[in-house]
């Protein structure tokens, strides 16, 4: 049986992204686990992932809450540099 590390692993996904995926959509980390590593096999589907980040950060910038914006945009940034030919 693989363990959610394994599918991490294997996808490339970092926890923190899996976390930022989580946060956004509203859903457990098994779960943007899942939907992460799905999405990281397609040119849209990183382009996807990126997009919902920078919502993330958006959203964290209107709400003045300039550490979640910070810890989004070192972790978009360390995405879109692992998927440069996607994003």
């Amino acid at each position: 049986m693989l363990s959610i590390r394994d599918c991490l692993d294997y996808c490339g996904i970092s926890d923190e992204e899996v976390a930022l995926l989580a946060e956004y959509r509203g859903i457990s980390g098994i779960a943007a686990a899942q939907m992460a590593c799905c999405l990281v096999q397609t040119s849209a589907g990183v382009l996807v992932l990126t997009e919902y980040m920078d919502e993330l950060i958006d959203h964290a910038a209107r709400n003045g809450d300039t550490e979640k914006v910070e810890r989004a945009r070192r972790v978009r940034t360390r995405f879109v540099t692992d998927y440069p030919s996607r994003s």
